[in-house]
């Protein structure tokens, strides 16, 4: 059987029968129909908005409440020394535009933060916005340097003919 459009059907259970209100008691759901006795809302037409004005001020004026939870962590890329040993050659500079370049860090990141996690035994010259205690041992050890530089935001990292490539 082919699938076309009217041989689509929903999932047995995905859509339930809706309650037939105000067919009279026997119905299960007689009576108010679920409106509840009086008042604007239990007349015909009063759900579509709110029409006396004193009501109708106060739930505009109501503040909205934030909702939710929002860290006060940075939005830092991470990336361990480990890493930049199987990556970088001995001697060579490890900044930001590099770590895009070897598509390890997004050009949108707010920085990168080093960790210390792995062992390095090459000597590099590290460019980043955060260096941890433990990552900067490992570099010095290693006859590196470490520079923290300010943030500032990335443009057009690859050539022209790559960036021409990837829209295609």
């Amino acid at each position: 059987m082919a699938l076309t459009l009217h041989t689509l059907q929903s999932a047995d259970g995905a859509r339930s029968k809706s309650k037939r209100v105000g067919r009279g008691n026997a119905s299960g759901r007689g009576t108010y129909s679920g409106k509840g006795m009086k008042g604007q809302r239990a007349r015909a037409g009063g759900k579509s908005g709110l029409k006396r004005r004193a009501m109708k001020d106060q739930f505009l004026s109501k503040i909205p409440k934030l909702r939710g939870f929002r860290s006060l962590a940075s939005d830092f890329d991470i990336i361990n020394i480990g890493t930049l040993e199987q990556l970088f050659e001995k001697g060579a500079v490890v900044d930001r535009v590099a770590l895009i370049k070897k598509g390890i860090v997004k050009k949108s990141s707010k920085g990168v933060k080093c960790l210390g996690r792995g062992i390095l035994s090459k000597a590099l010259t590290v460019k980043l916005e955060k260096v941890s205690e433990s990552a900067r041992k490992a570099i010095e050890q290693a006859g590196g340097a470490i520079e923290l530089v300010v943030h500032e935001k990335v443009r057009n990292v690859l050539p022209k003919e790559e960036r021409q490539k990837k829209k295609v």
